[in-house]
């Protein structure tokens, strides 16, 4: 669901169609936060990116008065869940044996606490802890159910189109 590295920030159960980011959390640990708290200034309603890349931005961005004043809730996802895991970095598609654009399944790796446990699991098999995922890459929610994921394959593949 949550790592227990961030069970100290604000936490909701993701929503089927939003879309996340892997985000740094304060601790130092990624997980998942929603894309529209972390990035509100460059994501339009689209979905595409509208920064304008001026020095006077960059410098605003740095600015104390630009920082979010509260602060961004982690994700949760349920074991089971169907992600569309995006912007999959060149070195690990080629370790993984995957794409740029994959859908994977949310998946806990132990019960074990105090230790990284949420993974995202690939139709090839392959497994990554969400750690080892890239800051900033794109994650999109199509399922939290796994019995409605595997018996609605129109649902399923919609959101690669």
């Amino acid at each position: 669901m949550c790592d227990y590295s961030l069970h100290a920030f604000p936490n909701r159960l993701a929503a089927e169609g939003e879309e996340l980011v892997v985000h740094r959390f304060g601790g130092g640990s990624l997980g998942l936060a929603s894309a529209a708290d972390v990035c509100p200034m460059n994501t339009a309603p689209s979905g595409r990116s509208t920064w304008n890349w001026s020095w006077e931005n960059i410098k605003s961005w740095f600015s104390p008065a630009a920082r979010p004043s509260k602060k961004i809730a982690a994700v949760c996802i349920p074991p089971g869940a169907t992600l569309v895991l995006k912007d999959i970095p060149r070195g690990l598609q080629r370790e993984l044996g995957v794409g740029e654009m994959e859908e994977v399944t949310f998946v806990e790796t132990s019960a074990n606490v105090n230790t990284y446990r949420d993974a995202v699991r690939f139709k090839n098999q392959a497994q990554i802890l969400l750690q080892a995922l890239h800051e900033g890459q794109r994650v999109h929610v199509v399922s939290l159910d796994l019995a409605e994921a595997e018996t609605d394959p129109v649902r399923r593949h919609e959101v690669l189109l």
